[in-house]
């Protein structure tokens, strides 16, 4: 019987936002993270503290919701260069925090508490599973590619896979089945399950994002996809978690980070879903059990001690074997843990009828374990970001590879959400109001319809840009010139690079031919020009093939576009193919290695420019981004092939994403490097001469 003081469901929901609202506020004053404020109000609402309101289906549902919602954000935010680069690493640690909590629990349980060997194997998976309560504490602070971050997300995966498998197997011994051919039933689900989603879930991503531009319909799609696999998991075995988990691993590649769809996803996430399962877990902690009788207080302080002890030898382990700094210890002690759905799943179970491993006084241990394993995990957690985003924040970083605003011009309605999302992906984050949009109308329109067009335009744009979390800059232009008024705001605003969209017809084809636009910029301006058209959102692209000319090296702007490609890169979390003449991948590949550890790419080496330009049509499929880096005409890496490059694109790649990319060249406001970059120098030299030419123009 609901015996709670509020009821009314319009009531129950007013409580509820403003424990949302206020808890983060006032924990905040208090310096302490507001996950332990959620969950200190949950025990003050809940039936054990003031019984305001009673954890009824809602709760569940939410809470059910927001732990998925922690399981596939931790997929989603993980760069899959860094998976790649620290998997084994990762995957030894989760060995290891499965490990050692579970012998230490497995130990204590039996000779401390005195249970049954079942028992102590149920405990022990308690103890060693874990769940990613305080990883909203690591996004914040932008740390989703640390190794240590990385570490601790591989092994949430292997500890709680290994802990509910050992459930399994224990649950199947008790109630008498668990013969070979149930595990080889099991085995095969979860292989087939395995496969299935990754191969299936990118592809109709894929096919769904570039057919439905609605951010509702594709806030909708994602979460979607999220409880599909969730069901499937549990259907096979496993827990839905787990599911959760692998769908943000398989879709990482198709929501961009830090796009509108990725910041609507976490947006929601954070503001309801997760914070409404923290406060239902509070909801569960009855604090008088603590001082019910000694032997409860002796099961309860054995399982906090041996859980907290267990986590932090196995990160003090990894610390050792790996070589790391203590404050990688503490983020991954402080991400692992903290116990929550794991943990209440096994209980649960363990509680079952037939099953009975389980008492209330273990239930009732579990929730208090949480409590405290959330409380030191937010402390933990907390410090060690500080301290990280403290000792990898280096000043000559934040001032960026290159200076200015990143200046976008709108034309055409239809590729505004494109060149926006290129445009967030390219500017440099680290710069203030580093992204303005510019519409340029003719004075000779009698009735405005242009400008008009060119306002909703920019307002489309500033939309998009918001909804990452983007502040942007617009300007309107009436003139009769647009290439000038395009090459004054650059001036005027002192924008870096501009992207501009390439020369169609009106049948919505590559017109072969550069634009009287296109041309008249890339005369007057010798900062970067970007002519960009993409026939789909580019988060949603599936490789980026760049072609490169020789000599690029010895250009001022090789290093700027080559950071802007790797930012793309970073963003989609897609690979790089470059092909290149002479010895320019070297260069590419040793600043890649030494700034862009994470961004997977290959470089081929081919014979000239032209062999190039005519092995690219095998290379590229429709949905590959190929950017092709030009130059303008008497500078070092300017070629013949060069020129033509307008009609190849309308030749061969009349339905792909392409980027034709000029570089900062010969201009204002420093005369080019490239003119007295002699061969024999080192590409350190080299870097050194661009970032002094970089510092003048600061």
């Amino acid at each position: 019987m609901n015996n709670a003081l509020i009821t009314e469901p319009t009531w129950i929901f007013l409580v509820m936002l403003l424990v949302l609202l206020l808890a983060p506020i006032i924990f905040r004053r208090l310096h302490v993270p507001h996950i332990i404020g959620l969950i200190l109000a949950g025990v003050l609402l809940g039936e054990h503290g003031l019984n305001l309101l009673a954890r009824d289906a809602s709760f569940e549902l939410f809470g059910q919701v927001g732990i998925y919602y922690i399981m596939f954000l931790a997929g989603l935010e993980m760069d899959m260069g860094s998976f790649r680069r620290h998997g084994t690493t990762g995957i030894g640690f989760g060995a290891l925090t499965f490990a050692v909590p579970f012998a230490l629990g497995l130990v204590a349980a039996r000779w401390i508490l005195r249970f049954s060997l079942p028992s102590s194997f149920l405990l022990s998976c308690i103890l060693a599973s874990h769940t990613l309560v305080t990883y909203p504490i690591v996004g914040r602070y932008g740390l989703g590619k640390h190794p240590s971050v990385v570490y601790s997300i591989i092994g949430t995966a292997i500890a709680s896979f290994s802990a509910l498998l050992t459930l399994a197997i224990v649950v199947q011994h008790k109630l008498g089945g668990g013969d070979a051919w149930y595990w080889t039933r099991f085995a095969i689900g979860i292989i087939t399950y395995a496969i299935a989603v990754s191969y299936a879930f990118p592809k109709i991503g894929r096919w769904f994002l570039r057919r439905n531009e609605d951010a509702v319909t594709q806030y909708i799609f994602v979460l979607l996809m999220m409880f599909i696999s969730a069901f499937l998991a549990e259907a096979v075995g496993l827990e839905g978690l787990l599911g959760a988990f692998l769908a943000g691993l398989v879709m990482n590649r198709i929501i961009p980070h830090g796009g509108p769809l990725m910041s609507r996803v976490e947006f929601v996430g954070n503001a309801l879903f997760v914070p409404w399962f923290l406060i239902g877990v509070g909801m569960l902690i009855d604090i008088k059990v603590l001082f019910a009788n000694w032997h409860a207080a002796l099961i309860f302080a054995t399982i906090i001690i041996v859980a907290t002890l267990g986590k932090w030898l196995a990160a003090w382990l990894m610390q050792k074997l790996q070589g790391l700094p203590r404050m990688d210890r503490l983020m991954m002690f402080g991400l692992t843990n903290s116990h929550a759905a794991g943990a209440l799943a096994i209980v649960m179970i363990g509680t079952l009828p037939g099953v009975e491993l389980m008492d209330t006084v273990i239930l009732n241990g579990t929730v208090i374990l949480i409590l405290f394993s959330c409380i030191i995990s937010s402390l933990a957690t907390g410090k060690a970001a500080r301290d990280l985003a403290l000792h990898t924040t280096e000043t000559e970083r934040n001032r960026g590879s290159y200076h200015g605003k990143c200046l976008t011009a709108y034309a055409y309605p239809q590729s505004v959400d494109a060149l926006t999302q290129l445009s967030i992906m390219i500017r440099n984050p680290r710069i203030h109001d580093s992204f303005m949009g510019i519409a340029v109308s003719m004075d000779d329109d009698p009735d405005d319809l242009l400008r008009a067009q060119g306002q909703r335009n920019l307002e489309m744009a500033k939309d998009i840009a918001a909804a990452a979390n983007v502040t942007m800059s617009t300007m309107s232009r009436i003139s009769s010139n647009v290439a000038s008024a395009i090459t004054h705001a650059m001036k005027e605003v002192d924008a870096g690079e501009v992207i501009l969209g390439l020369h169609e017809t009106e049948e919505g084809e590559p017109a072969g031919k550069l634009g009287f636009v296109s041309q008249s910029v890339l005369s007057t301006t010798h900062r970067e020009v970007l002519l960009v058209r993409m026939t789909m959102p580019p988060g949603t692209v599936r490789r980026i093939v760049v072609a490169v000319p020789p000599r690029a090296e010895y250009e001022v702007g090789f290093y700027k576009w080559l950071e802007h490609l790797c930012r793309i890169a970073e963003h989609t979390g897609q690979p790089m193919r470059f092909h290149t003449c002479g010895d320019t991948g070297h260069y590419i590949k040793e600043y890649l290695s030494k700034n862009h550890p994470s961004v997977i790419m290959e470089a081929h080496v081919e014979t000239g420019f032209g062999n190039l330009l005519s092995r690219l049509p095998s290379e590229v499929n429709p949905d590959h981004l190929l950017v092709i880096i030009t130059s303008r005409t008497g500078f070092i890496s300017h070629t013949p092939a060069l020129n033509t490059l307008p009609a190849y694109i309308a030749r061969h790649y009349a339905q792909t994403n392409v980027i034709l990319l000029y570089p900062d060249q010969y201009g204002d406001p420093q005369e080019s490097l490239s003119v007295f970059a002699p061969n024999g120098q080192s590409v350190t030299q080299r870097q050194m001469l661009f970032e002094d030419w970089l510092n003048k123009i600061k």
